[in-house]
């Protein structure tokens, strides 16, 4: 007669949910936890008191199994598999989603100048290293570079005349006719932006942007782009003949 061994994995993968949080949790286990030890690791998931808890086992299926109510016994010992799930119920007293609530987290706060002073923070570690923007020389040079970047975009922009018809040649996306409406600066974001009116409803407003009107045209007309992407030239409106009768 031959012998068959069954084994299984010393760790399971559960998730674990609690009467006080809307949320649940996926822990490896060892199935060699007593479920004394276990509810003090499940009181850094859930916030209930490892004395508050009690715990019941559910199948992958969400269906009850049974409780787990013998604190010396090994998790092992009662039938989880991966996926199924450990309810906590607390009995504490404490309030639904009482530690989910960040408002009532005590909150550490210093000054700048106390935070200046001190040796062990991130700032003074950036400072040490000359890295990020205490870095003067890669400071400087994306100074540059962003100041290069607004002169192109200003002499794209003097080209452009508001009224022009054009075109907006954007990689990856389709050619859009329109007319300029605007060519400027804005509140919105900075450097030059070019306001288009497009012939079809392929924008995303009516040539108003956050409470500020920079032209006039129909809601889904209207969009802002930048002057590298925008060719001024002879491009009559296209006739989709929408218009045409049947």
């Amino acid at each position: 007669m031959s012998t068959v061994i069954v084994s299984s994995s010393p760790v399971v993968t559960v998730r674990v949910s609690s009467s006080l949080n809307s949320f649940t949790a996926e822990k490896r286990l060892d199935r060699g936890l007593t479920l004394a030890e276990l509810k003090c690791k499940l009181e850094l998931v859930v916030g209930s008191p490892a004395s508050c808890m009690d715990l019941k086992l559910f199948s992958v299926d969400n269906n009850f199994i049974q409780n787990l109510d013998q604190d010396d016994a090994l998790l092992g010992s009662y039938p989880v598999d991966d996926g199924c799930r450990i309810h906590v119920i607390d009995k504490s007293g404490a309030k639904v989603g009482e530690f989910e609530d960040l408002s009532r987290v005590e909150k550490y706060e210093i000054s700048n100048d106390a935070y200046e002073k001190r040796s062990d923070s991130v700032r003074s570690f950036l400072k040490r290293n000359r890295l990020g923007k205490f870095n003067e020389e890669e400071a400087s040079q994306k100074a540059a570079e962003q100041q290069h970047k607004l002169e192109e975009e200003r002499l794209a922009a003097e080209s452009i005349t508001a009224g022009s018809r054009c075109e907006v040649r954007v990689a990856g996306q389709p050619t859009k006719r329109g007319t300029v409406m605007y060519v400027g600066l804005t509140d919105f974001k900075p450097g030059h932006w070019v306001g288009v009116k497009y012939d079809e409803p392929f924008g995303k407003h009516d040539g108003s942007v956050e409470g500020k009107r920079y032209f006039e045209c129909a809601p889904k007309y209207g969009a802002f782009v930048k002057p590298q992407y925008v060719v001024v030239g002879d491009f009559p409106e296209e006739d989709y003949g929408l218009d045409d009768e049947m």
